[in-house]
């Protein structure tokens, strides 16, 4: 077992937190991960991405108004100070229960308050034999928010992508792994910074994966 400045890993357990989601199947999100907006405040063409905010009201997920993703360049030294501006998630996706069970398992996991927002950022990250895809192209960073969940969709003929936690930018990662589809990470921001290794075709073909990113609060603005 890694220690970090003397404490063991089993430590920083109840600091973040690896579930199986068993319950939700995965295919009913693929195939709303092939018709995504190319993420246009990134350099390569090679993330896509939407963006949508809710509030968990009961048994019921409220969808709110639409709003700008915002970070200081404290926290994403490429792109923050920018009001950014997504396509919102599907509306049809949203209607399915396996979104709502999803959710359901990221609010009921860090135990989020009712009222709280919540951010859903679908993103693909796609690759190719002659260019690399990029998860994390700001590095090791955190996002500003309270809790972030990473929730694995698909892993489609790539290699890399690994997650990996940190309690220090200049420290090791006190967790690696490749979160496989079905995975969901949980990761309480104040207390860590995070990176997803960049990933490359196993084949000599395009190489897709594809997540959901949940924060709350949610870092959206009017």
């Amino acid at each position: 077992m890694q220690t970090v400045r003397g404490i063991t890993e089993l430590e920083y357990a109840f600091l973040f937190t690896l579930r199986k989601v068993n319950s939700i199947r995965l295919e009913g999100f693929k195939p709303f991960f092939n018709d995504m907006p190319v993420d246009p405040y990134i350099k390569g063409n090679y993330r896509s991405r939407r963006l949508s905010r809710f509030v968990v009201a009961g048994d019921e997920l409220i969808k709110l108004p639409h709003g700008y993703l915002f970070q200081s360049k404290e926290y994403n030294p490429l792109v923050g100070d920018i009001k950014r501006e997504f396509a919102e998630l599907d509306d049809a996706m949203i209607e399915l229960d396996i979104f709502k069970e999803m959710i359901f398992a990221f609010t009921d996991s860090c135990k989020i308050h009712p009222e709280a927002e919540i951010g859903v950022h679908q993103i693909r990250t796609s690759c190719s034999p002659d260019n690399m895809g990029n998860p994390a192209p700001e590095g090791i960073h955190s996002d500003g928010t309270d809790f972030i969940g990473i929730f694995s969709v698909d892993r489609n003929n790539i290699q890399g992508g690994e997650t990996h936690l940190y309690t220090g930018k200049k420290e090791k990662p006190i967790f690696s792994k490749v979160l496989h589809p079905g995975e969901l990470l949980l990761v309480n921001d104040h207390e860590f910074f995070h990176f997803t290794t960049p990933i490359k075709p196993e084949t000599d073909a395009l190489g897709t994966r594809d997540v959901f990113v949940l924060t709350s609060p949610s870092l959206l603005i009017n």
